[in-house]
């Protein structure tokens, strides 16, 4: 796929790099903050061939892309000239109380979430390879390896310190300072021997509250917020001629000793507090909530609320050593996304289907389920059912027998090491069966509920009239939008195009430099590069004219628009000029593809893809 072209429709519909303000991404979706929402054409984003899906959520305009999603960001990032930004303190002004919370953690938590992944998998080996006795717990090898997975965990007030600065829009070198005051060693040393002599810390005869924050989540949160609020301070009441060594030093005297006094104290004991009560809910009751998670997970996914839990289970397994509360029902819901999938490729006659919902349902069993839930589950709608009650009784398996997770990761198969610890193989034993309960489930159901659309019969006594759009059994005409010589999409030098992923068509290697439209109908997309155009035909034909290959780097150059989003025009009307020589003496290839991108709508597509062709010759056969 050339995710160059994709990244600029992306920008397009999303009403251009101007109304970017930030952007982010997490394993497999963009996370667009734009300056207005209203600009965003998400029908149009949807149809994109690479997008899965687009959500509204939590100030955030989310356009899902699936595994790929880094290949996607950098360009976006390059077209919309944007770098790491801190956020700004308006962002999310229109928001409810409870959005804001949501939006808050994802975006303090997304960024994080590589490290813990990646100290988790590690942690999960170790605990595979020491139960099968191929490693021993004594030797160096295991202590490097373990304190290798241990840093992500041990440091991660740091690595918030860093992403909560971005979000609350403070000083990020500022922040990590106080996420180290809270590691020091010398302070680990001094809480030790305060509990192991009984005195009490002090600064200048005030009290500092015996609490260690390794691993701590909520202590460093609260204490770059109010960091965030300092600082402004610091800035006004400094003078300008110093302002460069009295802003940071105000800021840190201020934020580092109400920090150790209040805040840390604070956010230790609020954690204590979660992690009793999440005790206690588990002892009295820990089937609920396992349950109700590994069914309604999936929802939670497509909000992007799910952000909101992950903390939590975080919180758990550092708080109490384990999880019982979060990674066990989402490695249930996850495993039965999976299943539910599956399903589908085995049941569907569909080519495309069948191979979308094979891929993204390994997947989802392996951890990440967006591609599955946007390309299969949802679209489909009766696999998401069936995954939702294969989660929850899945759920409910795990919830009832207490399920420990100890080192977290994407949960799926390959974590479910980290269900090993101090209880041996019992709860990798039960999260096993757990996963197999859902997977059976949502199998079983989703093969049982998935009907393959059939099309409609071509005729009948009882069809309504036919619109222009809807004519049955008509034979549609494209014209060629240049003279030339043509080439099947085959052997079209761009996988993209070659594999028919956007869609089926032909390619011309154009003799002339004036473009002509194919079709009467509308303009509905002018590339900001100048390099393709997008068409919609009167009887409802979409149609993607793409000038070269990876022209897109040209930037504009060498072409020329003659027609502008919106215009109405007439088969045969001059739509772009180009300067092929040009083009092919910087080296890009001049094979210009003509894509039919909304090829599913019809029966067949044929075209003459051998020999010579003049402008505005028929190209194309529809059959509808």
């Amino acid at each position: 796929m050339n995710y160059q072209d994709l990244a600029n429709q992306i920008v397009h519909f999303i009403g251009g790099k101007e109304n970017v303000q930030k952007l982010t991404h997490c394993a497999t979706r963009l996370r667009f903050h734009l300056k207005d929402e209203q600009k965003a054409n998400t029908e149009e984003l949807e149809k994109l061939s690479g997008v899965l899906g687009v959500v509204q959520n939590a100030g955030q305009y989310q356009i899902i892309i699936g595994n790929n999603v880094q290949q996607v960001y950098k360009p976006i990032m390059d077209i919309c000239q944007l770098q790491d930004q801190v956020e700004e303190k308006g962002d999310t002004k229109k928001m409810s109380i409870t959005m804001k919370f949501v939006d808050t953690l994802t975006s303090i938590f997304t960024p994080i979430l590589p490290a813990i992944t990646a100290a988790g998998m590690i942690k999960a080996i170790l605990a595979l390879l020491t139960a099968f006795q191929v490693l021993d717990k004594t030797t160096q090898s295991y202590q490097i390896m373990e304190f290798i997975a241990d840093s992500a965990f041990y440091f991660l007030p740091i690595l918030l310190a860093n992403s909560a600065a971005k979000k609350f829009g403070c000083n990020a070198y500022l922040a990590m300072m106080i996420g180290g005051v809270l590691l020091h060693p010398t302070f680990i040393q001094m809480v030790a021997n305060a509990k192991e002599s009984g005195e009490v810390i002090s600064l200048f005869q005030l009290p500092i509250y015996n609490a260690t924050y390794s691993s701590s989540v909520i202590p460093i949160i609260l204490a770059v917020w109010f960091l965030s609020y300092v600082e402004p301070l610091a800035d006004k009441v400094s003078p300008n001629a110093i302002k460069f060594f009295t802003k940071p030093l105000i800021t840190i005297a201020i934020a580092s000793v109400v920090t150790l006094m209040i805040i840390g104290p604070f956010g230790f004991i609020l954690s204590n507090w979660i992690g009793a009560g999440i005790t206690a809910l588990n002892t009295y009751c820990s089937w609920l909530v396992p349950m109700i998670l590994g069914a309604t997970f999936p929802l939670l996914v497509m909000t992007g609320t799910h952000y909101g839990i992950v903390p939590i289970g975080i919180n758990n397994r550092l708080s109490m050593g384990y999880d019982t509360f979060v990674y066990a029902p989402n490695l249930c819901s996850n495993i039965a996304q999976g299943g539910a999938t599956l399903a589908v490729a085995l049941k569907s006659k569909n080519k495309e289907i069948k191979q979308l919902a094979s891929s993204s349902g390994l997947t989802a069993v392996c951890g990440i389920t967006e591609p599955a839930l946007y390309g299969i589950n949802l679209k489909y709608k009766k696999p998401l059912i069936a995954a939702c009650i294969g989660g929850g009784f899945g759920g409910l398996f795990v919830g009832l027998f207490g399920v420990r997770n100890y080192a977290g990761g994407s949960p799926g198969l390959l974590t479910l090491p980290s269900y090993l610890g101090e209880r041996g193989f019992q709860d990798l034993l039960f999260a096993c069966i757990g996963a197999a309960i859902s997977f059976i489930i949502a199998f079983i159901l989703s093969y049982i509920l998935y009907k393959e659309n059939v099309p409609a019969p071509t005729s009948t006594t009882q069809d309504k009239p036919a619109t222009k759009h809807e004519e049955k059994n008509s034979v549609l005409s494209v014209y060629a939008p240049v003279k030339g010589q043509l080439l099947p999409l085959s052997d079209v030098k761009d996988q993209t195009f070659a594999q028919e992923i956007m869609g089926k068509g032909v390619a011309i290697i154009p003799e002339e430099d004036t473009f002509v439209s194919p079709v009467t109908g509308e303009v509905k997309m002018v590339f900001d590069t100048k390099h393709a155009i997008g068409l919609l035909s009167d009887q409802g034909v979409e149609i993607l004219i793409h000038i070269g290959l990876d022209t897109v780097q040209l930037g504009g150059k060498h072409f020329q628009t003659l027609v502008k989003t919106g215009d109405k025009i007439k088969q045969g009307t001059p739509i772009l000029k180009v300067d092929r020589q040009a083009i092919q003496q910087e080296g890009y290839d001049i094979t210009t593809p003509i894509i039919i991108t909304n090829t599913k709508e019809f029966h067949d597509i044929i075209s003459i893809d051998k020999g010579s062709i003049q402008s505005s010759a028929s190209l194309l056969k529809i059959l509808r």
